[in-house]
């Protein structure tokens, strides 16, 4: 029996069968390659949102395919009491080419930054005693949706109906040390912050904040946790992004393009910060599996290449020089921003809120862009997408963006 034939779905199933927490679009893709999907009606669209900032070598990667069915034919899972050469070998690229000494495999985001949380209190309990458990993160900023993620990142609206959430979790404005210096203190266990804030907007951080935000942790005995489950693996142009800011974490999270679609995350930390997590610990029942871990290892071999990440800034140059032309033509965005492959579009005032409308017109334009926040465009395409497929989808997006103008207009 063919289930694909049998068993008919369409957009309205969604609301009969799934919890009503996301609100998809009535588009239901079935097939991609590079950065064109298609949907089940055969209409194609480009993709400049990359599953948020996932699929950076694009859909249906021939060489990753052909690891995955390999490895399909080998071993998909083995429980934690035994290792595996995959994960095996994937820890030793991750830690032979950053900062890093340890690694720690889960399968989400969210899963990494619990973990990496979860580490900071411990490290601090083994090293200083119990008071010295408080977490400082930033306004704006996000780390996940279980109840410690929500309760670290900075924005409010994730945590509501959810109370009480975890305490010892203090706030400060992003790139604004002074702010930090006010309420870092001898109980702070941790700093946690991402090189570029994502769905905060797409806000890099400044070069000097960073530096001083790696002086104050030192000063003051706490952890340097950099989130980078948006902003690494090539994505910025240099594998992770902490890179380019002059700073060493000791303590970052990894997942999104790990593994281009396929779940898998790790938090990577120094040797100093990962001894806390001694046996028992924290542990995870997929994190680490074979599948995972061998298509993970293929992602960074590719990427972690002069041709990838070198091409990501000549990418980035296309992607802002276009929307700059789009902008002479329409005034519609007061600030474009971002590193690499991670480019945000704030609109005008006069626009203020209507982000989702330009997502909404892309779409029926046949291009796939996202938001970061109510006012930002947000762009995370593949790191290999084609010069010509960037300039189409430009030129849907300006058709989009004549349309939502016009729209306002008529309002």
């Amino acid at each position: 029996m063919d289930r694909k034939v049998t068993q008919q779905v369409t957009r309205a199933t969604f609301d009969e069968v799934m919890v009503p927490n996301y609100a998809p679009s009535a588009i239901i893709p079935v097939r991609g390659e590079g950065s064109r999907v298609w949907d089940k009606e055969g209409k194609e669209y480009i993709d400049f949102a990359g599953g948020i900032a996932v699929t950076a070598l694009g859909h249906s990667n021939p060489t990753l395919v052909n690891v995955m069915r390999e490895q399909a034919g080998q071993l998909w899972h083995l429980s934690n009491t035994m290792t595996n050469e995959p994960a095996l070998r994937l820890a030793k690229k991750l830690t032979e080419k950053t900062f890093a000494d340890r690694v720690f495999f889960a399968n989400s985001g969210a899963e990494a930054n619990e973990a990496a949380f979860k580490l900071a209190r411990r490290y601090a309990f083994d090293n200083f005693g119990p008071e010295k458990n408080e977490i400082i993160a930033f306004y704006k900023s996000f780390h996940g949706r279980t109840l410690f993620t929500v309760s670290v990142g900075g924005q409010a609206k994730y945590k509501e109906g959810f109370e009480p959430t975890p305490g010892g979790i203090k706030h400060c404005d992003y790139n604004d040390i002074e702010q930090l210096k006010a309420i870092i203190s001898d109980k702070t266990c941790a700093v946690v912050m991402e090189p570029i804030q994502g769905e905060g907007g797409i806000i890099p951080a400044d070069i000097e904040f960073a530096k001083q935000v790696r002086e104050l942790c030192d000063q003051y005995n706490a952890l340097l946790v950099y989130d980078e489950v948006q902003s690494g693996v090539g994505r910025t142009g240099t594998l992770y992004a902490y890179e380019q800011l002059g700073v060493k974490p000791d303590v970052l999270t990894t997942a999104k393009a790990l593994g281009n679609g396929f779940p898998v995350s790790a938090m990577l930390a120094t040797e100093k910060a990962a001894k806390s997590l001694a046996f028992g610990t924290h542990g995870s029942t997929y994190g680490g599996n074979p599948m995972a871990c061998a298509i993970a290892e293929a992602v960074i071999d590719i990427i972690d290449t002069p041709e990838v990440l070198g091409g990501v800034a000549k990418r980035h140059d296309l992607f802002v020089e276009g929307l700059k032309a789009i902008n002479e033509k329409y005034h519609v965005f007061k600030d474009i921003r971002g590193m690499g492959l991670l480019i945000g579009a704030e609109v005008i005032d006069s626009l203020a809120g209507k982000a989702g409308e330009i997502v909404k017109a892309s779409a029926e334009e046949g291009l796939f862009v996202l938001v970061a926040g109510p006012n930002v465009l947000r762009l995370a395409p593949s790191l290999i997408i084609t010069e010509q497929d960037i300039a189409d989808g430009l030129a849907r997006l300006d058709k989009a963006i004549a349309t939502v103008i016009a729209n306002n207009k008529a309002a």
